[in-house]
């Protein structure tokens, strides 16, 4: 390391603008990164319901089950993005938890390229699919207008929420989670005033939500952006961006696999929704609040899983396994206290829920009937994140997206079996069994990569040949 970067590295540390997961007390590290991160969760999820408040109170229900509709459909594409920022930024915490500040420099640069190629491509196909998109999930012809207006603006502002996933993915991979808390609520307060001036002023209908929305996105984003500006030792010049093949294949060996299992776990989502919306809007309403509960509920483990997969990055370039050990443990304790406080919430308020975001009585029935079953089984996604995160954070991810593949299958065999005969319930026992399986095949997946690899990677600490994480693990 040449003393300009180094030096470079500790005027970025006093300033706090990254943290490095590789020294110092695991928990106290993992709470000081995770704290932010959840709240940065829950404004997005806080400023979710406040928009489906504002929508159903201003639009009404059929605009709410419109904008619910295209839930599945908008986390198929953004979740793909999603998955491959996560996937890189996972490349770009190894390099700098290995203190390989070039390598770290062309990763950004490499992933940057690959975005805005991303973006074009997503973009497109996103608008020229979405009718038949919607026709596949057998949207009612009562919300279809709506839908098509919201997707439109949505899918053509999809540039500002990839480019937020990508910036703020960076800032986490570096230990930076308090810049993505700030964007969050600038951009929260922002969307939720554009909401109440575009659809009780302007009266725009669904499409004010869906510009407030990107609106926001853009201004987190060069919020995000401006942060990384300041960080001396990221800052990129032109031969960075001159990358041979091997870094490009590397980055994508590692983001696919995520963004495949985002994506099969939305196909999974939309098969469910595509046998909902057969029986009317008022199981579609039921089932788009039903969603955005569970959204919500089991938020803070999704959080400390992100946390877990930036740990575990930064310990993994700097061979510091029993690190990640420690910092498991931590997370999933963090992630069976928010079962116990939440899952509770879904249990025995489940009315007092219901009545919050819908009006008719038949929906509201729908949901008491629905968030009971999945609060209980909320201990089984908490883990799943927590497990999942470590795995990937590891340079893992294969298996993880297998375990996507088990969550559909899961999910539409339990649809397709038993909605006929049990009714709007089977939704929810599609969820228990698709996180259910998913979890138990994550766990497996992580203590069988410890127990069989981790004594190599002890060795390899000590002289030995680094191994190549994507071939670590036979599938």
């Amino acid at each position: 390391m040449d003393n300009s970067i180094e030096n470079s590295m500790k005027k970025t540390k006093k300033k706090s603008l990254v943290s490095d997961f590789t020294k110092g007390s695991p928990a106290r590290l993992i709470m000081g990164f995770f704290w932010p991160l959840l709240m940065t969760s829950m404004l997005q999820q806080l400023y979710n319901f406040v928009d489906t408040l504002i929508v159903g109170n201003g639009l009404g229900d059929n605009a709410l089950a419109a904008v619910g509709n295209m839930g599945s459909l908008f986390f198929l594409i953004i979740g793909f993005s999603l998955g491959l920022s996560n996937g890189f930024g996972i490349m770009i915490a190894q390099s700098f938890g290995a203190k390989q500040y070039d390598r770290l420099r062309r990763n950004i640069a490499a992933t940057i390229q690959l975005a805005l190629a991303l973006t074009v491509l997503l973009t497109v196909l996103s608008m020229l699919l979405l009718p038949s998109a919607l026709r596949l999930l057998q949207t009612d012809e009562v919300i279809m207008d709506d839908s098509l207006r919201y997707g439109r603006v949505i899918f053509a502002g999809l540039f500002s929420a990839i480019a937020y996933n990508i910036s703020s993915g960076m800032l986490r991979s570096l230990g930076d989670s308090k810049t993505p808390l700030k964007a969050i609520l600038v951009s929260s307060v922002l969307n939720l005033g554009l909401d109440s001036f575009f659809i009780f002023i302007l009266h725009t209908g669904v499409e004010g939500a869906a510009l407030a929305t990107v609106i926001s996105q853009v201004v987190s984003t060069l919020i995000c952006v401006r942060q990384l500006r300041k960080i001396e030792m990221i800052r990129l010049k032109r031969e960075d961006f001159r990358n041979e093949r091997s870094l490009y294949t590397g980055l994508l060996k590692n983001g696919l696999p995520m963004a495949f299992m985002n994506s099969i776990t939305a196909i999974g989502c939309m098969v469910v929704q595509f046998f909902v919306n057969g029986y009317g809007v008022v199981y579609t309403s039921a089932y788009s609040v039903c969603s955005k509960y569970n959204n919500l509920f089991m938020n803070p483990a999704f959080t400390v899983g992100n946390a877990m997969s930036a740990y575990a990055s930064q310990n993994f370039g700097a061979k510091e396994y029993g690190r990640i050990r420690e910092g498991l443990r931590v997370c999933l304790r963090v992630a069976l206290v928010a079962y116990l406080l939440l899952g509770s919430l879904m249990i025995f308020f489940s009315h007092q829920l219901a009545t919050f975001l819908l009006d008719g009585e038949e929906a509201i029935a729908l949901v008491e009937n629905y968030l009971p079953l999945t609060g209980v089984a909320l201990i089984f996604v908490d883990f799943l994140f927590v497990f999942r995160s470590a795995c990937q954070g590891m340079g893992f991810p294969l298996l993880p997206m297998c375990s996507g593949i088990l969550e559909m299958v899961l999910r539409i065999f339990v649809i397709a079996a038993f909605i006929k005969t049990v009714g709007f319930q089977t939704t929810a026992w599609a969820e228990v069994a698709a996180w259910s399986g998913a979890m138990l095949m994550n766990m497996i997946t992580y203590f069988r990569i410890m127990h069989r690899h981790a004594p190599r990677m002890e060795q390899a600490a000590h002289g030995r040949p680094f191994p190549i994480p994507s071939a670590a693990v036979r599938q």
